[in-house]
């Protein structure tokens, strides 16, 4: 497995690889979530090339930028043993280096929810992105649904501006209990972890009503709501039930694919959690059908 740091490298050994090459962009502190992308693009490709960029555009100045967890070596042992074959783990000179001044914003998909929790936040992740599409000249580049807002903000993207590569979004993993895997659950305490759990109760709580029949926006909101709010570790920021292609949010009764996002503050770290609505569109083929479809 190549290590490389320079982007000429980094060119200079993508052309080296034969056949399709699979992209797997993370900024690191890998868990089973990252690996499961990196798998689907083992067996969909002939190679896979990995990033790890902790990305700081994409953070505010309150934001956990210097804190973020990080351990190279673990990570790299991890995709070694996954058959990666290159890592690109830049730095941010290399990355915006001075005189950098060119950014992506992708307006309309990009509004609300995190959007709205962080300003800017897109506009960071739709430029490192942009940069890594263009650097790698992959075929085929995994993102995962936890993250649902980000990938139909770079599915519009890559529409927008005739990027020649396929998104496959690939599903959310879980623990046992249901939270979602996220670097950032390493801030958790032992009764913060527990707690973490309303996230994914309130969503199947949102999940039952829908099966059961209920179309009304509001009512499914009020379920995934009620529950997040009943724990006292929690502080919820939103529940979002939207139209699963637009991400407009849904203000009438509807039978078209939803997607229900919630993120709430539990101890150091928000959290964020989202489902597609009606369930049997949770995994990949579909995700990747109904979020930003090209």
């Amino acid at each position: 497995m190549q290590i490389i740091e320079d982007i000429d490298a980094l060119r200079a050994a993508r052309r080296t690889l034969s056949g399709r090459v699979g992209l797997v962009p993370t900024m690191g502190y890998l868990h089973e979530g990252h690996l499961a992308l990196v798998r689907a693009a083992r067996a969909a490709n002939d190679q896979v090339i990995a990033t790890i960029f902790v990305n700081p555009t994409q953070f505010a100045a309150n934001e956990d930028l210097s804190t973020y967890p990080r351990d190279l070596p673990r990570d790299l042992a991890m995709l070694e043993a996954e058959g990666v074959a290159v890592v690109f783990t830049p730095t941010p000179d290399v990355m915006y280096p001075p005189g950098f001044q060119t950014y992506i914003t992708v307006e309309q998909v990009s509004q609300g929810r995190e959007g709205a929790q962080r300003p800017g936040h897109f506009r960071g992740v739709a430029t490192v992105v942009a940069k890594l599409f263009n650097i790698v000249e992959a075929d085929t580049a995994y993102f995962g649904q936890k993250d649902a807002q980000q990938v139909v903000v770079i599915q519009q993207m890559v529409r927008d501006l005739n990027f020649g590569l396929e998104i496959v979004v690939c599903p959310i993993v879980r623990e046992a209990d249901g939270l979602a895997l996220s670097s950032r659950n390493v801030y958790l305490n032992a009764d913060e972890r527990q707690a973490a759990t309303c996230l994914y109760r309130g969503l199947q709580a949102a999940a039952t009503q829908y099966a059961a029949g209920v179309r009304d926006p509001d009512h499914l909101r009020e379920a995934a709501q009620a529950v997040i709010e009943a724990e006292p570790l929690a502080t919820l920021n939103y529940v979002s039930l939207a139209d699963a292609k637009t991400l407009t949010e849904a203000s009438s009764a509807s039978d078209r694919p939803l997607l229900l996002s919630v993120a709430a503050q539990v101890g150091k770290p928000r959290l964020l959690d989202n489902c597609l609505l009606p369930l049997e569109l949770n995994n990949q083929t579909d995700a990747s059908r109904v979020l930003g479809v090209r």
